[in-house]
This record gives C-alpha cells, sequence and structure tokens, in this order.
C-alpha cells in the first residue's frame, strides 16, 4: 500500500524549493479574498467593523499558510494534490463570496467552506502519510482532531446569532492558533514530538513571500480602482502617488534584507518546523494585515483628501504601516538576530503621529506616514552598507 501515496510526498532536489505553478494559481483566489475584506472595511470603517475584518485576517491568513504547509510536504505537480488545490480554490471563492456578509445572512456559508477547507485539506494530508511516514501520519491524526473541534464552533458560530456569532468564531481561532504551540496535544495520545513534519524551509519561505507580494498587489488594484472613481478631486494625482510610494516602501523594506535572510534561517536551521512556524505561521501575520489596512487608509484618503482625519481612519492609514514594521522587525531580528532599530523608531514616530488626527487632513497624515517610511528605508539602506553591517 505504502507505493500508491509514497509518490504524493514531495521530492528532495532543487526544483522542490520553487512554488509550483498549481500552488500559484491555488493563491489567485486569495486576491479575490483580500480585496473582498478591503472593500468592505471601506465602506463602513467603525472600530467594530475593524475588529471584524481581524478576525476575517486571521481566518484567511491561517487557512492559506496551512495549505501551504501541507502542499510544503506534498508534490503539487501530481494529479491529486493538483485536484485537491482546485477543490480548495472552489471553496476559497465560496468563502469569499460570503465573506462581506459574513455576520449577516451568510454566516453559514463562511463558516461551512471555512470548515471544509481546513478539514478536506487535513483529511487529505492523512491519508497521503497513511504507510508512508508514521510520525507524519501521527501528526495529522492530531491536527485533524484539533481542527474537529475549530470546525464545531466555526459551525455553531454560523447558525447563531452575530454576537453570539463573534465569540464562537473567536474561540475557534483560539483553538487553530494554539494548536501549533501546544503540539497538537491530545488526551491519552500526547503532543507530536518536535520536528515531526519534514519542512522545507526555503520552499515556505518564498511561499510566504509571494503572498506578501499577492497582499502589495491587492493594495495597487484598490487603490487604482478607488483613484480612477475620484478624478475629479483636485488631491487625487497626489495621494495616488503616496500610495503607490507607499507600496513600493514596504516592497523593498520586507524584499531588501529581510526576505532573503529569513530564507537563509529556514534553510540552515537544525530545526526547520520550529524556526518556520515562528518566521512564516505566527511572523508573518502582523506583515500582512499592515499591508491591507494600509491599502484601506490609502483608501480613505483618496475619497477624503481634504477631510479632517477621524481616530478610525488614523488605525487604517497610520495602523497599517506599524503593524507591517512590527511584524518586518519581527522577521529579522528572529532571524538575523540584529535588531532593526530604524523599524523600532518608526513605530514610535506613526504613533506619535496620532497626535496631528484631529487637526490635521487626511492627505497630511497619509504623506506623514509615506515620509516615515521612507526613512525606516533610507536608515537601513544606508545601515546595511556599512562594513560593520550594524543594527538597523
Amino acid at each position: 500500500m505504502a507505493k500508491n501515496t509514497q509518490h504524493w510526498l514531495r521530492k528532495e532536489g532543487s526544483s522542490s524549493t520553487k512554488a509550483s505553478f498549481p500552488e500559484l494559481f491555488f493563491d489567485l483566489v486569495f486576491v479575490f479574498a483580500l480585496i473582498q475584506l478591503s472593500e468592505t472595511l471601506v465602506e463602513d470603517f467603525t472600530f467594530g467593523i475593524a475588529a471584524a475584518a481581524l478576525l476575517f485576517i486571521f481566518a484567511l491568513w491561517w487557512v492559506w499558510i496551512q495549505t501551504a504547509w501541507v502542499t510544503n510536504l506534498l508534490d503539487s505537480e501530481i494529479e491529486p494534490v493538483r485536484l485537491l488545490l482546485f477543490g480548495l480554490m472552489f471553496l476559497g471563492i465560496v468563502l469569499a463570496i460570503a465573506l462581506p456578509k459574513a455576520f449577516a445572512d451568510m454566516g453559514l456559508v463562511f463558516a461551512l467552506a471555512y470548515a471544509a477547507m481546513q478539514l478536506s485539506r487535513s483529511l487529505f494530508a492523512l491519508y497521503a502519510f497513511r504507510d508512508t511516514d508514521g510520525a507524519s501520519f501521527r501528526a495529522f491524526v492530531r491536527i485533524t482532531l484539533w481542527l474537529s473541534l475549530s470546525a464545531i464552533f466555526w459551525i455553531a458560530g454560523g447558525l447563531s446569532d452575530p454576537h453570539l456569532r463573534v465569540i464562537l468564531w473567536i474561540t475557534a481561532l483560539v483553538v487553530e492558533y494554539m494548536g501549533p504551540l501546544l503540539r497538537y496535544w491530545v488526551p491519552s495520545i500526547g503532543a507530536s514530538p518536535p520536528e515531526t513534519l519534514d519542512i522545507d524551509g526555503e520552499h515556505l519561505a518564498e511561499r510566504c513571500a509571494l503572498f506578501v507580494i499577492i497582499a502589495l498587489g491587492e493594495t495597487i488594484l484598490t487603490t487604482g480602482k478607488n483613484a480612477s472613481t475620484n478624478l475629479e478631486n483636485a488631491g487625487t494625482a497626489a495621494v495616488l502617488a503616496l500610495a503607490f510610494l507607499t507600496t513600493v516602501l514596504m516592497w523593498w523594506i520586507y524584499f531588501h534584507d529581510g526576505q532573503e535572510k529569513a530564507a537563509d534561517k529556514a534553510e540552515a536551521t537544525s530545526e526547520p518546523q520550529a524556526t518556520a512556524q515562528h518566521l512564516f505561521i505566527y511572523g508573518h501575520l502582523p506583515i500582512v494585515a499592515g499591508i491591507l489596512l494600509t491599502a484601506v487608509g490609502e483608501d480613505f484618503t483618496l475619497s477624503y483628501a481634504e477631510a479632517k482625519s477621524a481616530y478610525n481612519h488614523a488605525v487604517a492609514i497610520l495602523g497599517g504601516p506599524i503593524l507591517f514594521l512590527a511584524g518586518t522587525a519581527w522577521m529579522k531580528a528572529a532571524s538575523s538576530r540584529i535588531i532593526p532599530y530604524s523599524h523600532a523608531a518608526g513605530i514610535a514616530l506613526l504613533a506619535a503621529s496620532a497626535l496631528l488626527v484631529p487637526y490635521a487632513a487626511n492627505f497630511v497624515i497619509q504623506a506623514v506616514a509615506t515620509t516615515i517610511l521612507l526613512l525606516v528605508a533610507l536608515w537601513e539602506y544606508t545601515a546595511l552598507k556599512r562594513p560593520s553591517q550594524a543594527p538597523q
């Protein structure tokens, strides 16, 4: 029986570290999902909506990173794994369609689509590892049990009123996010031993980098779309230039130094599973959330450039870059053991800029945020040029 699914597993070799075309095709669904989430936030950005959006960011990131984790172990070029990804893509489209009304009349649809993605992927991996790798098989037994528990909360939330739905869905996410930290401990079975799964750190680093590209691409798409509908506003051209510069600076801060070091760290470590979990599963969440929130802030600035800024707008305009810098600082410090002082200073300046909110227009707040990101990028670039490789 082993030979039937042995070829489903990822092959050793240099080409195995690269993201495959089926994986890239799967990622397209999340472009749609992120656009749906961004447009939902722009339509009605209250603190309550922002909190709900945070829940969706956690959910979208988790279903994507867990799928990337499984395809890291499988060969996505073979037909069974491709069919799995196509099925997950369809469920992802349903998930994205339901997302804007997930706290209204499509809560059950959202919950069923999410739970189906999580469980079907885990059950597929369970089948793939049967009689081929006992330790990995037992690990996915534990993972499936944890996901079954979270699915109960997701579906129960979909059947409940919106207030209880929030509580149940937060509980579901807590269950899922705690699973890896507790090594999916199960009564009478115990926890998975450390480094059970044969993770390819370089492949997972590339997959996360591509998702960052997706998030940055979503920023360009939504900003361009919003700019085209506000061409009559006098400040649109200037805001569009600031928004584009912000996106480029985020790309630079992430890719110029940090991403490559993270990939090298994940590849060279003697504990690839723990390192990948620290750098990518949890470490990239604030990066992606920050990029998405920044896109929302740019849309606010395009729509209300000359209006006095409000704190709910500032949460996006300033909070997005703060989250992004915090995430990249975490990634760089973990991978190089060098504290990026430039990022810490940028976070402090962005937080201090909130003092301008009651007095300055959205355009001014956006310009300040972009300028601070530019200073961070220049500081880091200059520091990296020094032979001593001093902290940035």
